[in-house]
């Protein structure tokens, strides 16, 4: 059996697609773990029995708890570098450029967004109960979900002139400006945190990146929305990961029809083969019977009109269809560069034996 015939486009898109698709799941499976730990971390209220409930755990540590408090500075806040009244315990200041860069393929302007500076600040903070119970936040910059008012937002306009301009058609690229924004976490916001929950010895609790791995969250909103948002992200991930699936799968299924396709032709040929030798044997059993004597057979010469019109010595012994005509014999049609009629040039579709009564 001949070698399974994939082809280099085929190749590197089925490769691509398996990769991409074992990517996905990876991290559709990664996020079906954590959905299933914030199913199962209990929901503790922050109060002052907490400290009790963890001095009675083995360890003094719950692995993944969701705990939810107002945020409060421990020292002295951050404060906004645009407005005095803003305070917060993490600020991110951040400085984007937006140009426009040419795209010879589509022939059209793109926006391009780069950032220039970036930087986050951070000060202790804890979370605070209805009854002034706290529990302080460790690394909360490591947390995942921690989304941030926007509190200054500003779009500096960029000026040019005109070798500027010049400059820019050559280069492809024009700058439109600068973006300058800071986002804060403000002191008094709700937040959810979801970690591990530790007794120190000086009976402080402290919320911290889980030690076995887990996922730490902390969020502005409240824990049934980011469970939700977590199952949502979870089902576009699978759906990516389906999709490379089922491109694969089609690759495979492609490759697979023509594969099978070739062979459907190859038999068909060796059946045409084996026809056509067994009919050639039988004409010459033929006319060794009907000849008179070896020395006669010898000598005779096979009729003009009965010779293949490519070869002369063999005799005519296929029928090329659609055309109809019988004017070669089945190994010189084998040997046609191109299935087409040597008398008419008409495509041939199939052939089949020509048998002389």
């Amino acid at each position: 059996m001949d070698e399974f015939p994939v082809r280099t486009v085929e190749a590197v898109c089925l490769g691509t697609s398996l990769a991409l698709s074992g990517i996905f799941y990876c991290v559709y499976r990664k996020k079906r773990k954590t959905i299933d730990k914030l199913n199962d971390a209990p929901q503790l209220t922050l109060d002052n029995k907490l400290a009790d409930i963890l001095n009675v755990t083995p360890g003094k540590c719950l692995q993944y708890v969701v705990i939810e408090g107002a945020v409060q500075p421990i020292g002295e806040p951050l404060r906004s570098q645009f407005h005095d009244s803003c305070v917060g315990v993490v600020q991110k200041l951040m400085l984007r450029e937006h140009k426009l860069v040419w795209n010879n393929f589509a022939r059209t302007w793109n926006d391009s967004e780069r950032v220039l500076h970036q930087r986050v600040n951070a000060v202790p903070f804890n979370l605070v109960g209805p009854d002034q119970a706290t529990v302080r936040v460790l690394c909360p910059l490591e947390a995942t979900g921690l989304q941030m008012e926007i509190i200054h937002e500003k779009f500096h306009q960029a000026t040019y002139g005109f070798t500027d301009i010049i400059g820019q058609y050559l280069s492809g690229e024009k700058p439109k400006g600068q973006l300058e924004t800071e986002e804060m976490l403000k002191v008094g916001a709700t937040l959810t945190g979801v970690g591990e929950l530790i007794l120190d010895t000086d009976w402080a609790l402290k919320l911290r990146p889980p030690t076995d791995g887990s996922e730490f969250f902390l969020s502005t909103v409240d824990f049934d929305t980011l469970r939700v948002e977590q199952e949502n992200q979870a089902v576009v991930w699978q759906v990516f990961a389906s999709v490379c699936a089922l491109a694969g799968a089609a690759v495979l299924l492609w490759v697979g029809r023509r594969y099978y396709h070739g062979l459907r032709e190859r038999w068909e040929r060796e059946r045409l083969r084996r026809e056509f030798e067994r009919l050639g044997a039988g004409a010459a059993a033929a006319e060794g019977d009907s000849a008179g004597d070896a020395a006669s057979q010898e000598g005779a010469e096979l009729p003009l009109e009965s010779a293949c019109v490519i070869c002369l010595s063999q005799p005519r012994n296929c029928v090329l269809l659609d055309c109809g005509h019988v004017c070669c014999c089945f190994r010189c049609y084998q040997a046609l560069p191109q299935l087409t009629c040597p008398i008419c040039r008409q495509t041939i579709i199939r052939v089949v034996p020509f048998y002389l009564a």
